[in-house]
């Protein structure tokens, strides 16, 4: 049989700038694409969808990505966070491989490795075209999107020096009331980003304006289902107080949110200036099939309707059915799907 040639995948070796220029075309693939079905009825935040397989916000950076992806078998496209106004990424290197083990908390700092196996460092800082550039984007990508697949759209608010969180929760909802308007299924408002220091992206540890902010969204968005993404919990009181308050606004949690430590140079020396940057894929799995069971539990012992998302080391169709068994509605893959980008062909495929 002969060798399928690589897919068009995010070059870590450019800058996010060349990345989003340089999108591969929905059908850039060398082979004819025959993606098997799962069986069964699935939705996706009541939703109907033809899987549980998603892909999270980090790999599509715009319009094309999501298209790309969506052709390579994944039925839940969503679209990297966006904000009310322009913002750069950080500056290069965005993605560094990291030699560890299975994360959980307080985790020591991690080494960089040479090459990719099965983790990275992720240091973007949640960028963001300008908002006329996206929500045209986000339009005509959901016009060219098939029928039988669900456009997501993350959206987070850009706090300003001496902001309330009302103020802040109106910009939440400005960015995700201009994602509805241009066609978008649903609304993922990001509540977690471990690589900046600001509120917007810690909110998911304050449960009183976590609440407030996704009541704001809930009201400028109507009945379209809203999403929060959160970061890396393991206290049960701390999960607890989250539900309560995310509760009567929200559709569903995704989670986790990478897992955040300190970066090292092979040498010793610390990358990033010392500073903590997010861990995602392989070593995030265990921590977060085990948050999403904990966080089903709770959700099951005080009645509530909300659904789970399972984000975080997803590789396999193994993978996905642990998520799935532990309690995830759905699963959404991001690091393994940029290395792979025939990774839902594969889980589709192996699905038992």
């Amino acid at each position: 049989m002969p060798r399928r040639s690589p897919l068009p995948r995010y070059d870590h070796g450019q800058t996010y700038a060349w990345n989003y220029e340089h999108a591969p075309a929905p059908d850039a693939h060398p082979d004819n694409l025959a993606i098997p079905a799962i069986p069964g009825d699935w939705d996706f935040c009541g939703l109907p969808v033809a899987s549980p397989l998603g892909i999270a916000a980090g790999p599509l950076l715009n319009g094309a990505w999501c298209l790309y992806y969506a052709r390579l078998g994944f039925d839940v496209l969503t679209y990297k966070t966006v904000r009310s106004t322009a913002r750069n990424c950080y500056p290069m290197p965005n993605l560094v491989p990291v030699d560890c083990p299975p994360l959980d908390q307080a985790p020591p700092p991690v080494i960089e490795c040479p090459q990719m196996r099965g983790s990275w460092a992720v240091s973007f800082g949640m960028p963001s075209a300008a908002p006329e550039i996206w929500r045209e984007d986000i339009r005509s990508t959901r016009r060219q999107l098939a029928d039988d697949k669900l456009l997501s759209v993350s959206v987070v608010g850009t706090v300003q020096e001496g902001w309330t969180t009302d103020q802040l929760a109106d910009d939440y909802a400005q960015c995700a009331a201009w994602a509805v308007s241009s066609g978008a299924d649903v609304i993922e408002a990001n509540f977690s980003c471990p690589n900046v220091v600001t509120c917007d992206g810690q909110l998911y540890q304050q449960p009183a304006d976590a609440g407030r902010v996704a009541q704001r969204v809930r009201d400028a968005i109507g009945n379209v289902p809203l999403i929060i993404k959160v970061g890396h919990l393991t206290a049960h009181a701390a999960a607890r107080q989250l539900i309560d308050a995310l509760a009567p606004s929200v559709s569903a949690l995704a989670m986790t949110n990478s897992i955040a430590t300190v970066v090292r140079r092979q040498n010793g020396q610390p990358h990033f200036e010392g500073q903590t940057r997010g861990i995602c894929g392989a070593a995030t799995y265990a921590a977060s099939t085990r948050q999403v069971a904990m966080f089903h539990k709770l959700l099951s012992e005080c009645g509530s309707g909300l659904q789970l998302i399972g984000v975080g080391g997803a590789a396999s169709a193994g993978d996905v059915a642990g998520y799935l068994e532990r309690g995830a509605h759905a699963v959404h893959v991001a690091t393994a799907a940029m290395r792979n980008p025939r990774l839902a062909s594969h889980i589709k495929q192996d699905w038992k």
